[in-house]
């Protein structure tokens, strides 16, 4: 039994130690999520569907949006939080594929300022062509639009989200690989290439196919190919560009990391409640609405993966001469 001193002198030291910055942030400590791009899109989106789907493993997850140069400002907060667990972000092809070849200097090493988490999931990518167009130019398949490109050099043109964007690169290793030529026209961002494919002022995009879904649905858009090594569940009717050039392979991809010096068990953790909620039946429910397929892996996975992108990128980022700097 605890006599009255020793509560007051108990309620005092409790009340001192909720008074102290460490003890007090201990006990708010909430998890974030840094979401290098701005709110209302896929990575924003499928970031809040995951947030809520740990909330009974890990507590309240809260997203945080810190768009801006090409993902770069919010990947390079994320090196620069400390490696406590509490903060995470997302790893994007652009983040850790395109840009460490696109910036002449990043303000972070995509190779070791960082703890890979998992994969989160992969969305394929469509080569999709202006319907009107491709009925004009008799356009049905990759094989033609290569052999149309060769009957008629210079004639092709394609769209995408600006120089160095996935699209950009995509549409370069397609010319390099079918022997064609096509003017690049750079829009800026996805939405005004994806006009401008509409409205006809150019041929062809490689575009996301969540985004290209709905127009290809409609039968606005043809969609000739998808760029992943396999057909999309999502549409399986149509063929992969690997059918006609073997290799090639492009797909759009994110996934959580933590701040390098992440304590090893702290990883583990997190990686076994973040797959829990990509494998749950919701999550794969939310997922497909977005046409995404999820795509969870352990921390030695996720970074091997990594690492094969940013050599598939550094190759395909010379080939295209892009630079943003």
């Amino acid at each position: 039994m605890l006599n009255r001193r020793q509560l007051i002198t108990r309620s005092a030291l409790a009340s001192a130690s909720l008074a102290l910055p460490g003890f007090a942030s201990a006990q708010a400590s909430t998890m974030r999520i840094v979401v290098p791009f701005a709110a209302g899109g896929p990575i924003d989106v499928t970031a809040r569907i995951l947030a809520e789907a740990v909330k009974g493993s890990l507590g309240t997850v809260i997203v945080e949006n810190r768009p801006g140069a090409g993902g770069n400002i919010g990947v390079s907060a994320v090196a620069k939080a400390p490696a406590d667990g509490l903060t995470l972000g997302i790893a994007t092809t652009a983040s850790h594929g395109i840009n460490p070849w696109l910036f002449k200097q990043l303000p972070y090493d995509p190779a070791k300022d960082f703890a890979a988490i998992t994969q989160m999931l992969r969305v394929p990518n469509v080569l999709v062509m202006n319907a009107d167009t491709a009925a004009r130019l008799n356009i049905r398949t990759v094989a033609d639009l290569i052999a149309y490109g060769k009957a008629n050099p210079g004639k092709l043109n394609y769209g995408s989200g600006g120089n160095g964007s996935a699209g950009h690169l995509a549409g370069e290793l397609l010319k390099n690989q079918a022997g064609i030529f096509a003017v690049h026209i750079p829009y800026n961002g996805g939405n005004p290439a994806q006009l401008g494919l509409l409205s006809g002022q150019v041929d062809f995009n490689i575009d996301n196919l969540a985004t290209a879904a709905a127009n290809i649905r409609s039968g606005k858009l043809k969609a000739l190919a998808v760029t992943t090594a396999q057909r999309s569940s999502v549409m399986p009717d149509v063929p992969t560009v690997a059918a006609t050039l073997p290799g090639f392979e492009i797909d759009t991809w994110w996934g959580l990391i933590a701040p390098a010096g992440t304590p090893a068990e702290t990883v583990r953790r997190l990686n076994a409640a973040f797959n829990a909620a990509l494998n749950s039946a919701e999550v794969k429910t939310r997922f497909a609405q977005l046409l995404a397929e999820p795509a969870p892996s352990t921390p030695e996975q996720f970074d091997e993966f990594m690492k094969k992108e940013r050599a598939k990128y550094e190759r395909m980022v010379k080939i295209s001469g892009a630079t943003v700097d």
